[in-house]
This record gives structure tokens, sequence and C-alpha cells, in this order.
């Protein structure tokens, strides 16, 4: 737990050092949690822009304010946001957004992309480490498809409180955001001489993950996931997370 006169429990969170971090602390906090952040990612723009296209995908509200923040423009395409926070910075960046799926994952793009994309060409805008299930969806279904990466994903240097944290059995649960933050979190514990006594750790705890694909990273590591909310997003994610600590923490009793 968080300290010696206290049973709020610890929860590691992993968002990128900017006003993200923050809102994920302070709801983490008014959930009743004692978050400890952790950013496992640093966001690298290339400065580049999508390319026209009668389709454009965009799969993060880093890529929408780094398109917008250069200039970019959708003009008469198709623009679809791969969730909720991305088609809302879309829109207040002025743009209009046509499409959202209903599930908020590359697969969940394909299949609303799928059955309108024969012979069209899709502009799929990302960061460096975007799944390949969304080209290859779509190239499937018959779209020429382009990729522009807009940004590089690496890990800050000073990440990796939360391994040694959870090496040594301090935390209460982890919030895992994507496959890349997972990958990070073991990177930034191997470099500190305790993977696995971290993912140790982690199985100790609850590990929530905030979809399919990074479930399947976490599993494949050796984690146990715990947690995979029905909607892709770090709300639900969080809440998920901390109903699932309270649960644990009162079967204990």
């Amino acid at each position: 737990m968080s300290d010696g006169n206290s049973n709020t429990p610890r929860v590691a969170v992993f968002r990128p050092a900017d006003e993200r971090i923050e809102d994920a602390k302070a709801l983490l906090a008014s959930l009743g949690a004692d978050p400890v952040a952790d950013p496992m990612l640093a966001v690298e723009p290339t400065d580049a822009t999508p390319e026209d296209a009668p389709y454009v995908v965009l799969t993060s509200k880093t890529g929408v304010e780094l398109a917008a923040e250069a200039g970019w423009e959708p003009g008469d395409a198709t623009l679809v946001a791969i969730g909720p926070a991305t088609a809302e910075a879309a829109r207040a960046a002025g743009w209009t957004v046509d499409l959202v799926p209903d599930e908020y994952t590359s697969a969940g793009l394909v299949a609303a992309l799928e059955d309108r994309v024969d012979g069209e060409h899709v502009e799929v805008a990302r960061s460096d480490h975007g799944s390949d299930v969304l080209l290859a969806g779509l190239r499937e279904a018959g779209a020429t498809v382009t990729e522009t990466v807009l940004y590089r994903l690496t890990r800050p240097s000073d990440a990796g409180e939360s391994a040694a944290m959870a090496a040594a059995g301090d935390l209460d649960a982890a919030a895992f955001t994507s496959s890349l933050t997972v990958t990070h979190f073991l990177d930034a514990a191997a470099e500190r001489g305790v993977r696995e006594a971290a993912i140790e750790g982690l199985n100790d705890a609850v590990v929530g993950v905030i979809g399919p694909p990074t479930a399947e990273t976490a599993a494949d590591s050796g984690i146990d996931v715990d947690v995979v909310p029905d909607d892709a997003d770090f709300e639900a994610l969080a809440r998920a997370v901390a109903d699932a600590v309270v649960e644990r923490s009162s079967a204990k009793r």
C-alpha cells in the first residue's frame, strides 16, 4: 500500500509526460488511488503531415494535434478517428469527423471501413508503432493504403520507478495503455536488473490493460492480466482497475 499510515492503493500509470499524465493522476486520485506516474512514452514529431487521399485515418489525439499544428487540413477527405478522444481533438481543430468505429482499435477501424474502401486510397497517419492489423486489413478489403509516420514513440531515459516498486512488492496495480508501455516497462526493469522480480510483483498486483493487443503483449511476457475494460479508453481502464483493487482488498479481509 501507499505508506504505513494509509490503505490507499498505489496504481502505476504510464501516460506520456504531458497533460495526459496529469489528467490520469487526477482521475486515479479521484477514484481513491495513490497514482504512481511513470511516463513510458515520449513523443518525437517527424514534422510530416498526412497525404491527400479520399479517406484519412487518424489513430491518436497526438497525431491530430501534430497535424493541426503543421497546418494540415482534411479538405474533402472522409476523416476517420479511432476513438472519441481522437475525434474530440479533430473537432477542436475545426475538422469534421465522418466516422468513429464501434470498437476503438485497429481491428475496429478495419471492421468500420472494409465495406467502404474497395478500390479507394486510404491514408493512415499515426506513430511509428502502429499495428500491422490496420494496414493489412484495409489492403485485404481492396484499398490502396499509404502510411505517414507523424511521430515516433521512445522511452524516456528516466522511466522505470514503477518497475523498481513492482519488484519490491510496493505496487497494488498497474494500468498499461498500449503494448509499447508494456515493452518499455519491461525494458526499464531489465536495465535495473529486476525484470523477473517486476513481473512477479505485477502478478501479485492488479494489472489492467486498455485492449486485447496490449493484453496479448503482457501475457506473452509472462504478466497476468486481470482487467480489460469493454471501452478502450483510459477512463474506463482506470475505473476498472480501481474497482478490481477494491474487490481484491475486500476478498483478502
